[in-house]
């Protein structure tokens, strides 16, 4: 008589079902989703290019014909909030995935080897992570100067020593284990070990942190942006239209309104998102 087969729950679709409990975790995905494909979809979503402008039509408030008003060169606010959302989130998603990958990189060497490694690694880290975020991306922007890749080089350094701290503790945590000494026991290279069995154990905590770090990130380039050091114009990055519209923001409301909502929703999605990842990746949850 054959013996039944159970299948066995894998980890992926353990996280995905306690995700999906979560009705805060699951809106903000939505969300986030939403302004993903409107990113990637800009050309056909905007109904006019965004540096065209229109000086018949100047100002004009929200109507049928521009669906979030114009702004002081009658260029059309929702084509250049829609595409503002390509640059913003770029921005964003870009600067997490280098800052968080050396923070790998180097919390993976700190945490694996120690000793010397450890000390020399983490001290660089206290010496990064001393200087305030934003004032580092205010010093790096002004040497580096305005622009896209430079902002998102300026934005990418403050994520550095949290994913490297997160990382070491992880890997810190599963070092002595049984399978990793056995990996050594066989003659594993170092690189095989950290590859394929200590980052994928201790990659969690990076990774809900990167998630809920793109919303940070996303602040912090429309700061940047809007005292003139991020992104420059006529490119539509949500910060640099609401410093573009400051000085008419009580005859003009709409002309910071509609981007500092998309940043709104943006930020918080991103947070609910990266939220309800931390509860479903913790262990203390699991049976």
């Amino acid at each position: 008589m054959a013996k039944p087969k159970f299948r066995k729950q894998s980890e992926f679709s353990a996280v995905v079902r306690r995700l999906s409990k979560n009705p805060s975790a699951v809106l903000g995905f939505v969300v986030a989703v939403f302004l993903a494909l409107i990113a990637i979809f800009a050309p056909l979503i905007a109904p006019y290019p965004y540096d065209k402008q229109d000086l018949l039509n100047t100002r004009q408030p929200p109507s049928a014909q521009h669906l979030f008003g114009t702004d002081e060169l009658g260029r059309d606010v929702f084509s250049r909030v829609i595409w503002g959302s390509r640059f913003s989130l770029t921005v964003g998603v870009l600067a997490v995935l280098l800052g968080s990958g050396i923070g790998v990189f180097f919390g993976s060497l700190a945490g694996y080897f120690g000793g010397v490694v450890d000390d020399i690694v983490m001290r660089f880290m206290d010496i990064l992570q001393s200087i305030p975020d934003i004032l580092l991306a205010i010093t790096i922007s002004v040497v580096l100067g305005p622009g896209f890749f430079n902002t998102l080089l300026a934005l990418s350094v403050g994520g550095i020593p949290m994913a490297c701290r997160l990382m070491r503790a992880g890997i810190l945590s599963i070092r002595k284990l049984e399978y990793l000494e056995a990996a050594v026991a066989i003659n594993a290279s170092t690189p095989r070990i950290i590859l394929r069995h200590v980052l994928p154990n201790a990659f969690a905590p990076v990774l809900v942190s990167a998630t809920m770090m793109i919303g940070h990130i996303i602040l912090g380039a429309a700061m940047l942006s809007f005292i003139g050091l991020g992104v420059q114009p006529p490119t539509p990055e949500w910060g640099s239209m609401i410093a573009g519209g400051r000085s008419l923001i009580r005859s003009c409301p709409w002309m910071v309104t509609f981007p500092g909502i998309f940043i709104m929703l943006a930020v918080l999605a991103l947070n609910m998102f990266g939220d309800g990842l931390r509860d479903a990746l913790d262990p203390k949850l699991k049976k």
